[in-house]
């Protein structure tokens, strides 16, 4: 299985990033006022999003080429959580689309959110 690029300096994020956990629950309501909840998924959903700057062409380049070998959203990789260094498998990119900036010689920046699958 694939796995998510490191940077040169073999970080996997850089500051600022954020980590998400939700859960899918689920409300049923019944005609006397009782509910009944319920969770909808076999677990926590995870999400990072991770924000890239001050890359030089290397890494930039690396970047993309791990997108459009995962063909966007399509595509599975595992992913080290850069908060406790889990490793999670079976991860995607959220989008089908990546924005690429380089403002000037060895000053690349991208985005994107990656989506533990569960």
């Amino acid at each position: 299985m694939a796995t998510f690029p490191k940077l040169k300096t073999n970080a996997i994020a850089q500051y600022p990033m954020a980590r998400r956990v939700q859960f899918q629950n689920q409300t049923v309501r019944f005609v006397d006022g009782s509910e009944q909840r319920y969770r909808d998924s076999a677990g926590a959903r995870l999400q990072w999003d991770i924000q890239f700057s001050e890359l030089d062409e290397g890494e930039l380049a690396a970047v993309e080429e791990f997108f459009l070998a995962r063909q966007g959203a399509f595509g599975s990789f595992s992913f080290t959580d850069p908060w406790d260094g889990q490793v999670y498998e079976n991860c995607s990119v959220a989008a089908d689309d990546l924005a690429l900036a380089t403002v000037a010689e060895m000053r690349g920046s991208t985005k994107l959110t990656v989506v533990r699958n569960i």
